[in-house]
């Protein structure tokens, strides 16, 4: 059977002559800094990029360049609601093909990756990756900048804007940005003023788990941290860390604007609002905002006629604890 070249005008009866012929012409295009080969001169050039640090494919939504048309394309969905690939067997939706095969495995159980050390397998190869590496022990992430090392591609990602400031996570309601999408989706609760997190023993709701977690203390009698030096007791380790730094004098929280510095997180998060006069506090019923939760419990007692503070030595009743004190003062004052 004869068989004639696509690329030129060689002509040959034997197939393997032809393949031969070909092998042999096909222009391979080599990299003088390091071993990749390829035949195709738009793959060679892609290549190249890595090396020159070229990124001529720019987004025109955010800062993010890349070498490669085809990854500017999967970029550009972070930005589009579109989730184009559907699941014909239930609701699930999503941006990436590669991402609808692996959610595809969960409606026919299929689990093609198999650990060789143990019985786990996975429908999903990042997840099989990763299980590897609880055997092998390998962190094949290693920071530049500082020690940290991790076993993650995208915690890696997330550690690295610590050093270069990039939050690339935006709040559409505020100024507020983040290093993390969970950061953003947890903080968005603040204006949606959704409490996932709900107590099985009372009618407590909170935002956080580790609000949950701390709540979840206050049934419990028990105080299992206890101070050396005082009598101080308390269900919370972190309550417990903040309470040694009252001994130690640490304060690690430092204001990056003026010399204050604070034992607590919290309070330098509180402190700061002073520098931005950000009041993410906001009335429900009046264009009141403020910058303190305490502000905002104050201010609510305006709107309500009740008076829970009630005198015993005379008929004064009040809304609020501090006006209720300067008041009892005043009966203090009188006693002989």
């Amino acid at each position: 059977m004869s068989s004639m070249s696509t690329e030129c005008n060689y002509f040959s009866e034997k197939s393997s002559e032809l393949q031969a012929h070909t092998a042999h012409s096909i222009k391979k295009y080599e990299c003088s800094e390091c071993d990749y080969i390829c035949t195709r001169g738009i793959r060679f050039k892609e290549h190249m990029r890595k090396h020159t640090g070229e990124k001529p494919f720019k987004c025109s939504d955010c800062d993010y360049s890349c070498t490669r048309a085809n990854d500017l394309t999967k970029h550009m969905r972070k930005h589009s609601d579109e989730k184009q690939f559907k699941c014909k067997e239930c609701d699930y939706s999503c941006k990436r093909v590669h991402n609808l095969i692996i959610h595809r495995r969960v409606h026919t159980g299929e689990k093609p990756y198999k650990c060789c050390v143990c019985d786990y397998c996975s429908a999903d190869p990042t997840l099989m990756n990763r299980h590897i590496r609880e055997h092998t022990g390998e962190k094949p992430y290693k920071c530049s900048e500082c020690d940290y090392i991790c076993t993650r591609s995208c915690r890696f990602k997330e550690h690295m804007r610590i050093h270069t400031g990039e939050k690339p996570f935006k709040c559409s309601d505020c100024d507020y940005s983040f290093i993390r999408t969970g950061d953003l989706k947890k903080h968005m609760r603040v204006h949606t003023g959704e409490k996932p997190y709900k107590c099985s023993l009372c009618d407590y709701r909170c935002t956080h788990t580790g609000d949950m977690k701390r709540h979840m203390e206050t049934h419990s009698d028990e105080m299992p941290y206890k101070c050396s030096i005082c009598d101080y007791s308390c269900k919370a380790s972190k309550s417990f860390k903040a309470h040694m730094r009252i001994h130690t004098g640490e304060k690690p929280f430092k204001c990056s604007d003026c010399d204050y510095s604070f034992i607590r997180a919290c309070d330098l998060k509180k402190h700061m609002r002073v520098h931005t006069g950000e009041k993410p506090y906001k009335c429900s019923l009046c264009d009141y905002r403020c910058k303190q939760s305490g502000d905002m419990k104050r201010h609510m007692e305006t709107h309500s006629d009740e008076k829970p503070y009630k005198c015993s030595v005379c008929d004064y009743s009040c809304k609020a604890s501090k006006s209720f004190k300067a008041h009892m003062r005043r009966h203090a004052d009188k006693k002989p």
